[in-house]
């Protein structure tokens, strides 16, 4: 729970090459220590809560009702905020008809839905024919309904107000900034403005205080508690999803590390894998391994370790030993391409 405050978010994502995301985050901070069953007893007490596809802690939903109160946004919105705010009134029938059964019969999957909407999603090609999923994204964004847990992977649905705390709202723009400060405090250095993306936002505003990184464009803001000299590195595993990572430019800008996520890509053009892990090594991000685990089999498969430089004798067996000690925490045979 800690760790999970600390970094403000775990993406959830279903992809377990290795082991799920949320997991592989939790392990690369926590070590063999940490057992999946914990962060699943947490979203089941409700402790941490799935909101757009981030686990949060419970008590940070309040930092978002405000926004959801004001569903499709403030002020004046963008055209495609207005469609989308006509797109759930012109399914309003359906959109009742799933508040009704909620309301009776909590939790359900979206496919308990029928589909009662009159106006169809249209997209490029994604979601089309996605309308009951559609529509259930966004009562959970306008605080309706709410992710309760899941049945395998499908999510399970209820009210939200059975499912949030039931905590002061924080007004909007007190929220914002705190969502900045708390965002700025998980990544120790951002920039001040950065380009949107799906999920969470990799800027902070004005949290923290302005920075200068040499050589690199950008106005950046700091945390002011990573100013002290105390840092140890250590060798570390990342998901492809750790925040560490998640902001490609900002990972390319700080570290000068060359990485893209290559699960969507065809076999021959990828060169570091389907899944590969980066390597964090004291305060540089080194190289990737390209890992595989095969649950049928009871073996973690590591394909490649891929040096950006060529590891000195301590890089080399503080990664090996990571790469151990991850097998070791899937309780799979550790088997590697020499």
């Amino acid at each position: 729970m800690t760790v999970v405050r600390h970094l403000t978010i775990l993406q959830y994502d279903q992809t377990a090459a290795v082991a799920p995301s949320a997991d592989l985050v939790l392990w690369s901070r926590l070590g063999s220590a940490y057992a999946p069953e914990e962060l699943a007893g947490l979203l089941k007490e409700q402790s941490l809560i799935e909101l757009g596809g981030m686990i949060r802690p419970a008590e940070d939903i309040a930092l978002f009702r405000a926004d959801m109160a004001d569903w499709p946004g403030r002020g004046e919105v963008s055209e495609w905020q207005a469609a989308i705010e006509d797109w759930v009134r012109a399914n309003d029938e359906c959109r009742r008809h799933i508040l009704e059964r909620l309301y009776d019969e909590n939790p359900l999957p979206a496919g308990a839905f029928p589909d009662l909407t009159i106006v169809p999603w249209r997209s490029s090609g994604w979601n089309n024919d996605r309308n009951v999923i559609r529509l259930l994204d966004m009562m959970a964004a306008r605080g309706e309904v709410a992710v309760t847990g899941r049945r395998g992977r499908e999510k399970l649905w209820d009210l939200a107000e059975r499912v949030y705390p039931d905590d002061p709202v924080v007004p909007a723009e007190e929220a914002r900034l705190e969502r900045n400060r708390r965002r700025l405090r998980a990544l120790g250095i951002a920039r001040g403005r950065a380009a949107e993306t799906l999920g969470e936002a990799n800027d902070v505003g004005e949290a923290g205080e302005p920075a200068v990184i040499e050589g690199v464009r950008g106005r950046w803001r700091v945390d002011p508690a990573y100013l002290d000299g105390a840092f140890e590195g250590r060798a570390a595993l990342l998901s492809p999803l750790d925040r560490l990572v998640f902001d490609r430019k900002r990972m390319a800008d700080i570290f000068e590390f060359d990485y893209q996520l290559e699960m969507y890509k065809p076999v021959e053009k990828r060169r570091w894998g389907y899944w590969a892990l980066p390597i964090l090594y004291g305060d540089r991000l080194v190289g990737k391994v390209d890992a595989s685990a095969d649950r049928t089999e009871g073996v973690l498969r590591v394909h490649a370790v891929h040096e950006d430089e060529p590891f000195d004798d301590g890089t080399a067996a503080a990664v090996d030993a990571e790469i151990e000690d991850l097998a070791d925490w899937l309780t799979l045979d550790l088997v590697r391409k020499r």
